[in-house]
């Protein structure tokens, strides 16, 4: 029996990984579809020249409003910033979002996320291991459409700007109070080993090939030269 229960044991540990990976896998392909979704929207889709100028993109497909469980975890994506050349887009950083007020969920349903990072405080914040949307980090729901000329005082100086989808429709999203922490365990189920924030996005990380599709979409939506 106690030959049985280790067997058991040692199969569960050496399956989790495998399960991780392609769970990884799966997210890293929704929100590649949710940035191309949220990008290509015309009049109402995330403004072309807030993404030339952002400094780092969040994605985080299919949020979920999940109050019906304190500190229940609401939504996982991924983060790239600009190599520090300038040119191109760094391998992706895994994060988790909880709490906050998500201001346009409706009921149940699941709505895509896309932040923008704005300047290298908001990159700061989004490297450390834990930060607030609207506490540690100002943070402002994003203009839509090509013409930001109408953004707000507060818009102009947030550090990260918020966009959502949800059931079709664009539009952008408060989301203060949210907490925006690392996700660990998804960082090492994509790159095999441990491995922080600020180390991926040093320029140097290679890109996981699950990962190439959301990284070459950022490169073809805004790469500086």
């Amino acid at each position: 029996m106690k030959l049985l229960v280790g067997a058991i044991l040692a199969a569960t540990m050496v399956a989790v990984p495998v399960f991780a990976k392609e769970d990884v896998d799966s997210r890293l392909q929704a929100a590649t579809e949710t940035l191309n979704a949220m990008t290509n929207a015309s009049d109402k889709g995330i403004p072309q020249d807030l993404i030339n100028k952002s400094t780092c993109v969040v994605v985080i497909p299919h949020l979920k409003k999940g109050g019906f469980i304190v500190g229940a975890e609401y939504g996982a994506g991924f983060f790239s910033c600009r190599k520090p050349s300038g040119v191109g887009w760094t391998a992706p950083g895994s994060v988790k979002i909880t709490g906050g007020k998500f201001g346009l969920l409706i009921g149940g349903a699941e709505t895509d996320v896309v932040m923008l990072v704005m300047n290298r405080d908001g990159m700061r914040h989004l490297l450390s291991d834990k930060f607030t949307l609207g506490g540690e980090a100002s943070a402002a729901a994003g203009p839509v459409g090509r013409d930001t000329a109408a953004m707000t005082d507060a818009e102009m100086h947030a550090e990260i700007l918020t966009y959502s989808r949800q059931r079709g429709i664009f539009g952008s999203l408060d989301l203060g109070g949210a907490a925006l922490t690392t996700d660990h365990d998804a960082n090492r189920a994509l790159y095999g080993h441990d491995i922080d924030s600020k180390e991926i996005v040093t320029g140097d990380v290679r890109t996981p090939p699950a990962a190439q599709p959301l990284v070459h979409t950022l490169d073809r939506l805004s790469s500086r030269k």
